[in-house]
């Protein structure tokens, strides 16, 4: 059975680490606030801009952009967008299952992995499949000349057949409490059933399309990628604020049962004390 001592310092110890659950809980929370209303601004610009590319690409028929381009997929670059750190329930675990799911049920040498945070880069830098890309860390906030530059790299693959398709496996947010693992592709730029039904016979370009486009596509590319970061940090923040809330929780219960504990081993260490004076009373006489 513990000593008295030993529950009391144990107490402390649950005490600590409830007061530091806690703090992260609340700044996750702040972190939270500020990446869901980014999300929530992004969102509409990230669709309009998804819009009208596949509009406008469904009515320049005769423009070869090389983003367009689909062909036989030999290869696939599949760019994970995991967290730097931890504590934040099964986020990164989930993701990393994802991934393995999807090249286990790929061909053998399909996949190559484009690796965005610390958790993905120190879970498949130990395991044999191709990594093309690597951001072992991204400071837990969104780095625009970052994304730039990674948008800029895929894209420069794609044009070189370095790889016949390119997806993204990240978070989106839902709410809070609430994300989805999601895996959609990035290149190349598909056209929606149904466009040319939609769209006018005729479109006239000012300036050429071939200019258009190519100020256009790179930042639809860059807007795509920079939408899938924005989703995969707030759903990062809401698992951890929640993880966090847990651990508090947990930590307040375990205190509450030491503390039981503790008074009773206090109550039975007064009790046998008592027993110990009147056992020597009842000598004496």
């Amino acid at each position: 059975m513990a000593t008295l001592r030993e529950i009391k310092r144990r107490i402390k110890s649950v005490e600590t680490t409830r007061q530091i659950t806690k703090a992260m809980q609340m700044v996750a929370a702040a972190k939270l606030r500020r990446a869901q209303a980014r999300v929530e601004a992004a969102r509409p610009y990230g669709l309009k801009m998804q819009q009208m590319l596949e509009s406008l690409a469904g009515a320049a028929t005769s423009l070869n952009h090389p983003l367009f381009e689909e062909r036989k997929i030999n290869t696939t670059l599949l760019v994970v967008i995991s967290a730097d750190r931890g504590f934040c329930g099964s986020y990164n675990s989930n993701l990393v299952r994802a991934a393995m799911r999807y090249l286990k049920e790929s061909p053998r040498d399909s996949v190559k992995l484009g690796l965005i945070g610390k958790k993905a880069v120190d879970f498949f830098k130990k395991r044999p499949y191709p990594i093309a890309i690597r951001v072992p860390h991204t400071g837990g906030r969104v780095d625009m000349q970052m994304i730039r530059n990674l948008a800029n790299d895929i894209s420069r693959s794609y044009e070189r057949r370095e790889v016949d398709e390119v997806r993204l496996l990240y978070t989106q947010f839902i709410s809070t409490t609430r994300y989805n693992l999601t895996l959609e592709k990035f290149l190349p730029i598909e056209k929606p059933t149904g466009a040319d039904e939609e769209m006018p016979s005729q479109y006239i370009f000012e300036p050429s399309a071939a200019e258009i486009f190519a100020s256009l596509v790179p930042r639809y590319c860059l807007t795509k990628l920079l939408s899938a970061h924005l989703e995969a940090f707030a759903s990062e923040f809401g698992s951890r604020m929640i993880a966090m809330s847990n651990a508090t929780n947990n930590a307040e219960d375990m205190i509450e049962h030491l503390t039981l504990f503790r008074n009773k081993a206090r109550q039975a260490a007064i009790t046998k004390e008592l027993l110990d004076i009147v056992g020597g009373a009842e000598a004496l006489k």
